[in-house]
């Protein structure tokens, strides 16, 4: 058989297959539905994790790539603290002063204070907003990037050692607290205690999808009066440019020293670098992604019994039709390219139909969250496509097989 008279075959074998479809339109939808549930899944699942992993990439990556953070707890994806963890002492001020002066890898440390356990609150002229996040800082927060003013000015070093009662606040805070009305020079209660607000700081583009700017800093001294009792620190080193595993070994030395610690007790406080974190995070997704394959397989092998099921009634319906094609020389091979080909075309449709609904839940999670940039990668459109019609090949091959060992006699007296 040339391959004109092949392409032939296979044209009209396709021609068929839309033949036998369209003249059981129902029962054929009903047939690929799993293929279209599991085929939609795998494209919107992965849409939504591509968009994920840049987005989370991203806000990483915007920590800086010399920037290490210096932590109680584990930092990062991998789940719950331990006991161990919640029971270290914390990190101090004294520690970011030693790291400062015994760290010639280290170009600066921010060290960060955060208030006491609690709902925190901020009120102006009778309006509230809740579940802020506070925070005390050195002026030298926002020398290294980790603050972006939108208005206004960031508090300077003698402000924080004069405990100046000053406050730098967000954008979803400045949003919230007076409607777009110019805050500087404005008074903000924080918790019972009056600030004046001195700046306003940009969205920062470390912050996950959908998450509110609600951040108050205010000068660290400023905190330690305000709230005597705070006292969990964390601490942002950057490092000098392409020195960040020298200064990793140096913060490491200089904290265990510190913290007394011994030559065989393992570290009582966590460093994490941008690419650390992000190892992390794709250590869950990975997580995220397998369960995605084995839910969407449990769509795909529903559709594939749906399929073998429907192809043996169709072999049953088209009886006399095999019988009278073997009876005019058609081989076995040609029956089986004929209900396989059928069944392909049956569940490639059901991939497209499951690519359109793996696009409209890409469509669907990128209007939940704007800030979320889902698109639908190309590898899952592929998958998609060509699982469904593998499913199809694969679920079909024993009708058509069937179909081929019919004898045309008893299929031609077939009622």
């Amino acid at each position: 058989m040339n391959v004109r008279t092949r392409v032939a075959t296979l044209s009209a074998g396709i021609g068929l297959a839309f033949s036998a479809i369209l003249g059981h339109k129902l029962r054929s939808f009903l047939t690929v539905l799993g293929v279209i549930i599991g085929t939609g899944t795998i494209i919107g699942v992965g849409s939504i994790l591509t968009g994920l992993d840049g987005a989370i990439t991203n806000i990483i990556r915007s920590l800086g790539t010399d920037s290490i953070l210096v932590t109680k707890l584990r930092a990062g994806f991998g789940g719950g603290h331990t006991r161990e963890e919640w029971m270290r002492k914390p990190l101090t001020l004294e520690n970011a002063v030693a790291l400062r002066e015994r760290c010639p890898s280290v170009l600066h440390v921010s060290p960060v204070l955060f208030p006491g356990q609690g709902f925190h609150k901020a009120r102006y002229k009778g309006v509230e907003l809740y579940s802020i996040r506070i925070a005390g800082t050195e002026w030298g927060y926002a020398v290294g990037g980790q603050a972006e003013m939108q208005s206004g000015r960031y508090f300077t070093e003698a402000e924080d050692l004069h405990r100046a009662p000053v406050a730098v606040i967000g954008e979803d805070i400045y949003k919230g607290l007076y409607s777009g009305v110019e805050a500087v020079g404005k008074p903000i209660e924080v918790d019972g205690h009056q600030y004046e607000v001195i700046g306003v700081m940009k969205r920062p583009a470390n912050q996950m999808p959908g998450q509110q700017d609600l951040r108050v800093m205010i000068p660290y001294y400023t905190l330690r009066k305000m709230d005597p009792g705070a006292i969990e620190h964390m601490f942002v080193v950057v490092a000098h440019p392409n020195l960040v595993s020298k200064a990793m070994d140096e913060v490491r030395g200089v904290l265990r020293q510190e913290r007394r610690l011994k030559y065989h007790e393992p570290d009582n406080f966590n460093l994490a670098t941008a690419e650390q974190l992000i190892e992390d995070f794709r250590q869950v997704t990975a997580v995220t992604a397998l369960v995605m394959v084995v839910l969407s397989s449990i769509g795909l092998l529903v559709g594939g019994i749906g399929v073998m099921n429907i192809m043996l009634v169709s072999v049953t319906e088209r009886t006399k039709e095999i019988g009278l094609r073997k009876a005019v020389g058609a081989r076995k091979l040609d029956i089986i390219v004929q209900f396989l080909t059928e069944a392909a075309v049956l569940t490639g449709i059901g991939g497209l139909f499951g690519f359109i609904l793996g696009w409209l839940i890409s469509r669907g999670a990128a209007a939940v969250f704007p800030s979320l940039p889902t698109s639908v990668p190309v590898w899952a459109a592929v998958l998609g496509i060509v699982v469904s019609v593998g499913v199809g090949l694969f679920f079909g091959l024993w009708p058509a097989t069937k179909a081929a060992r019919l004898d045309p006699v008893d299929a031609l007296r077939y009622e």
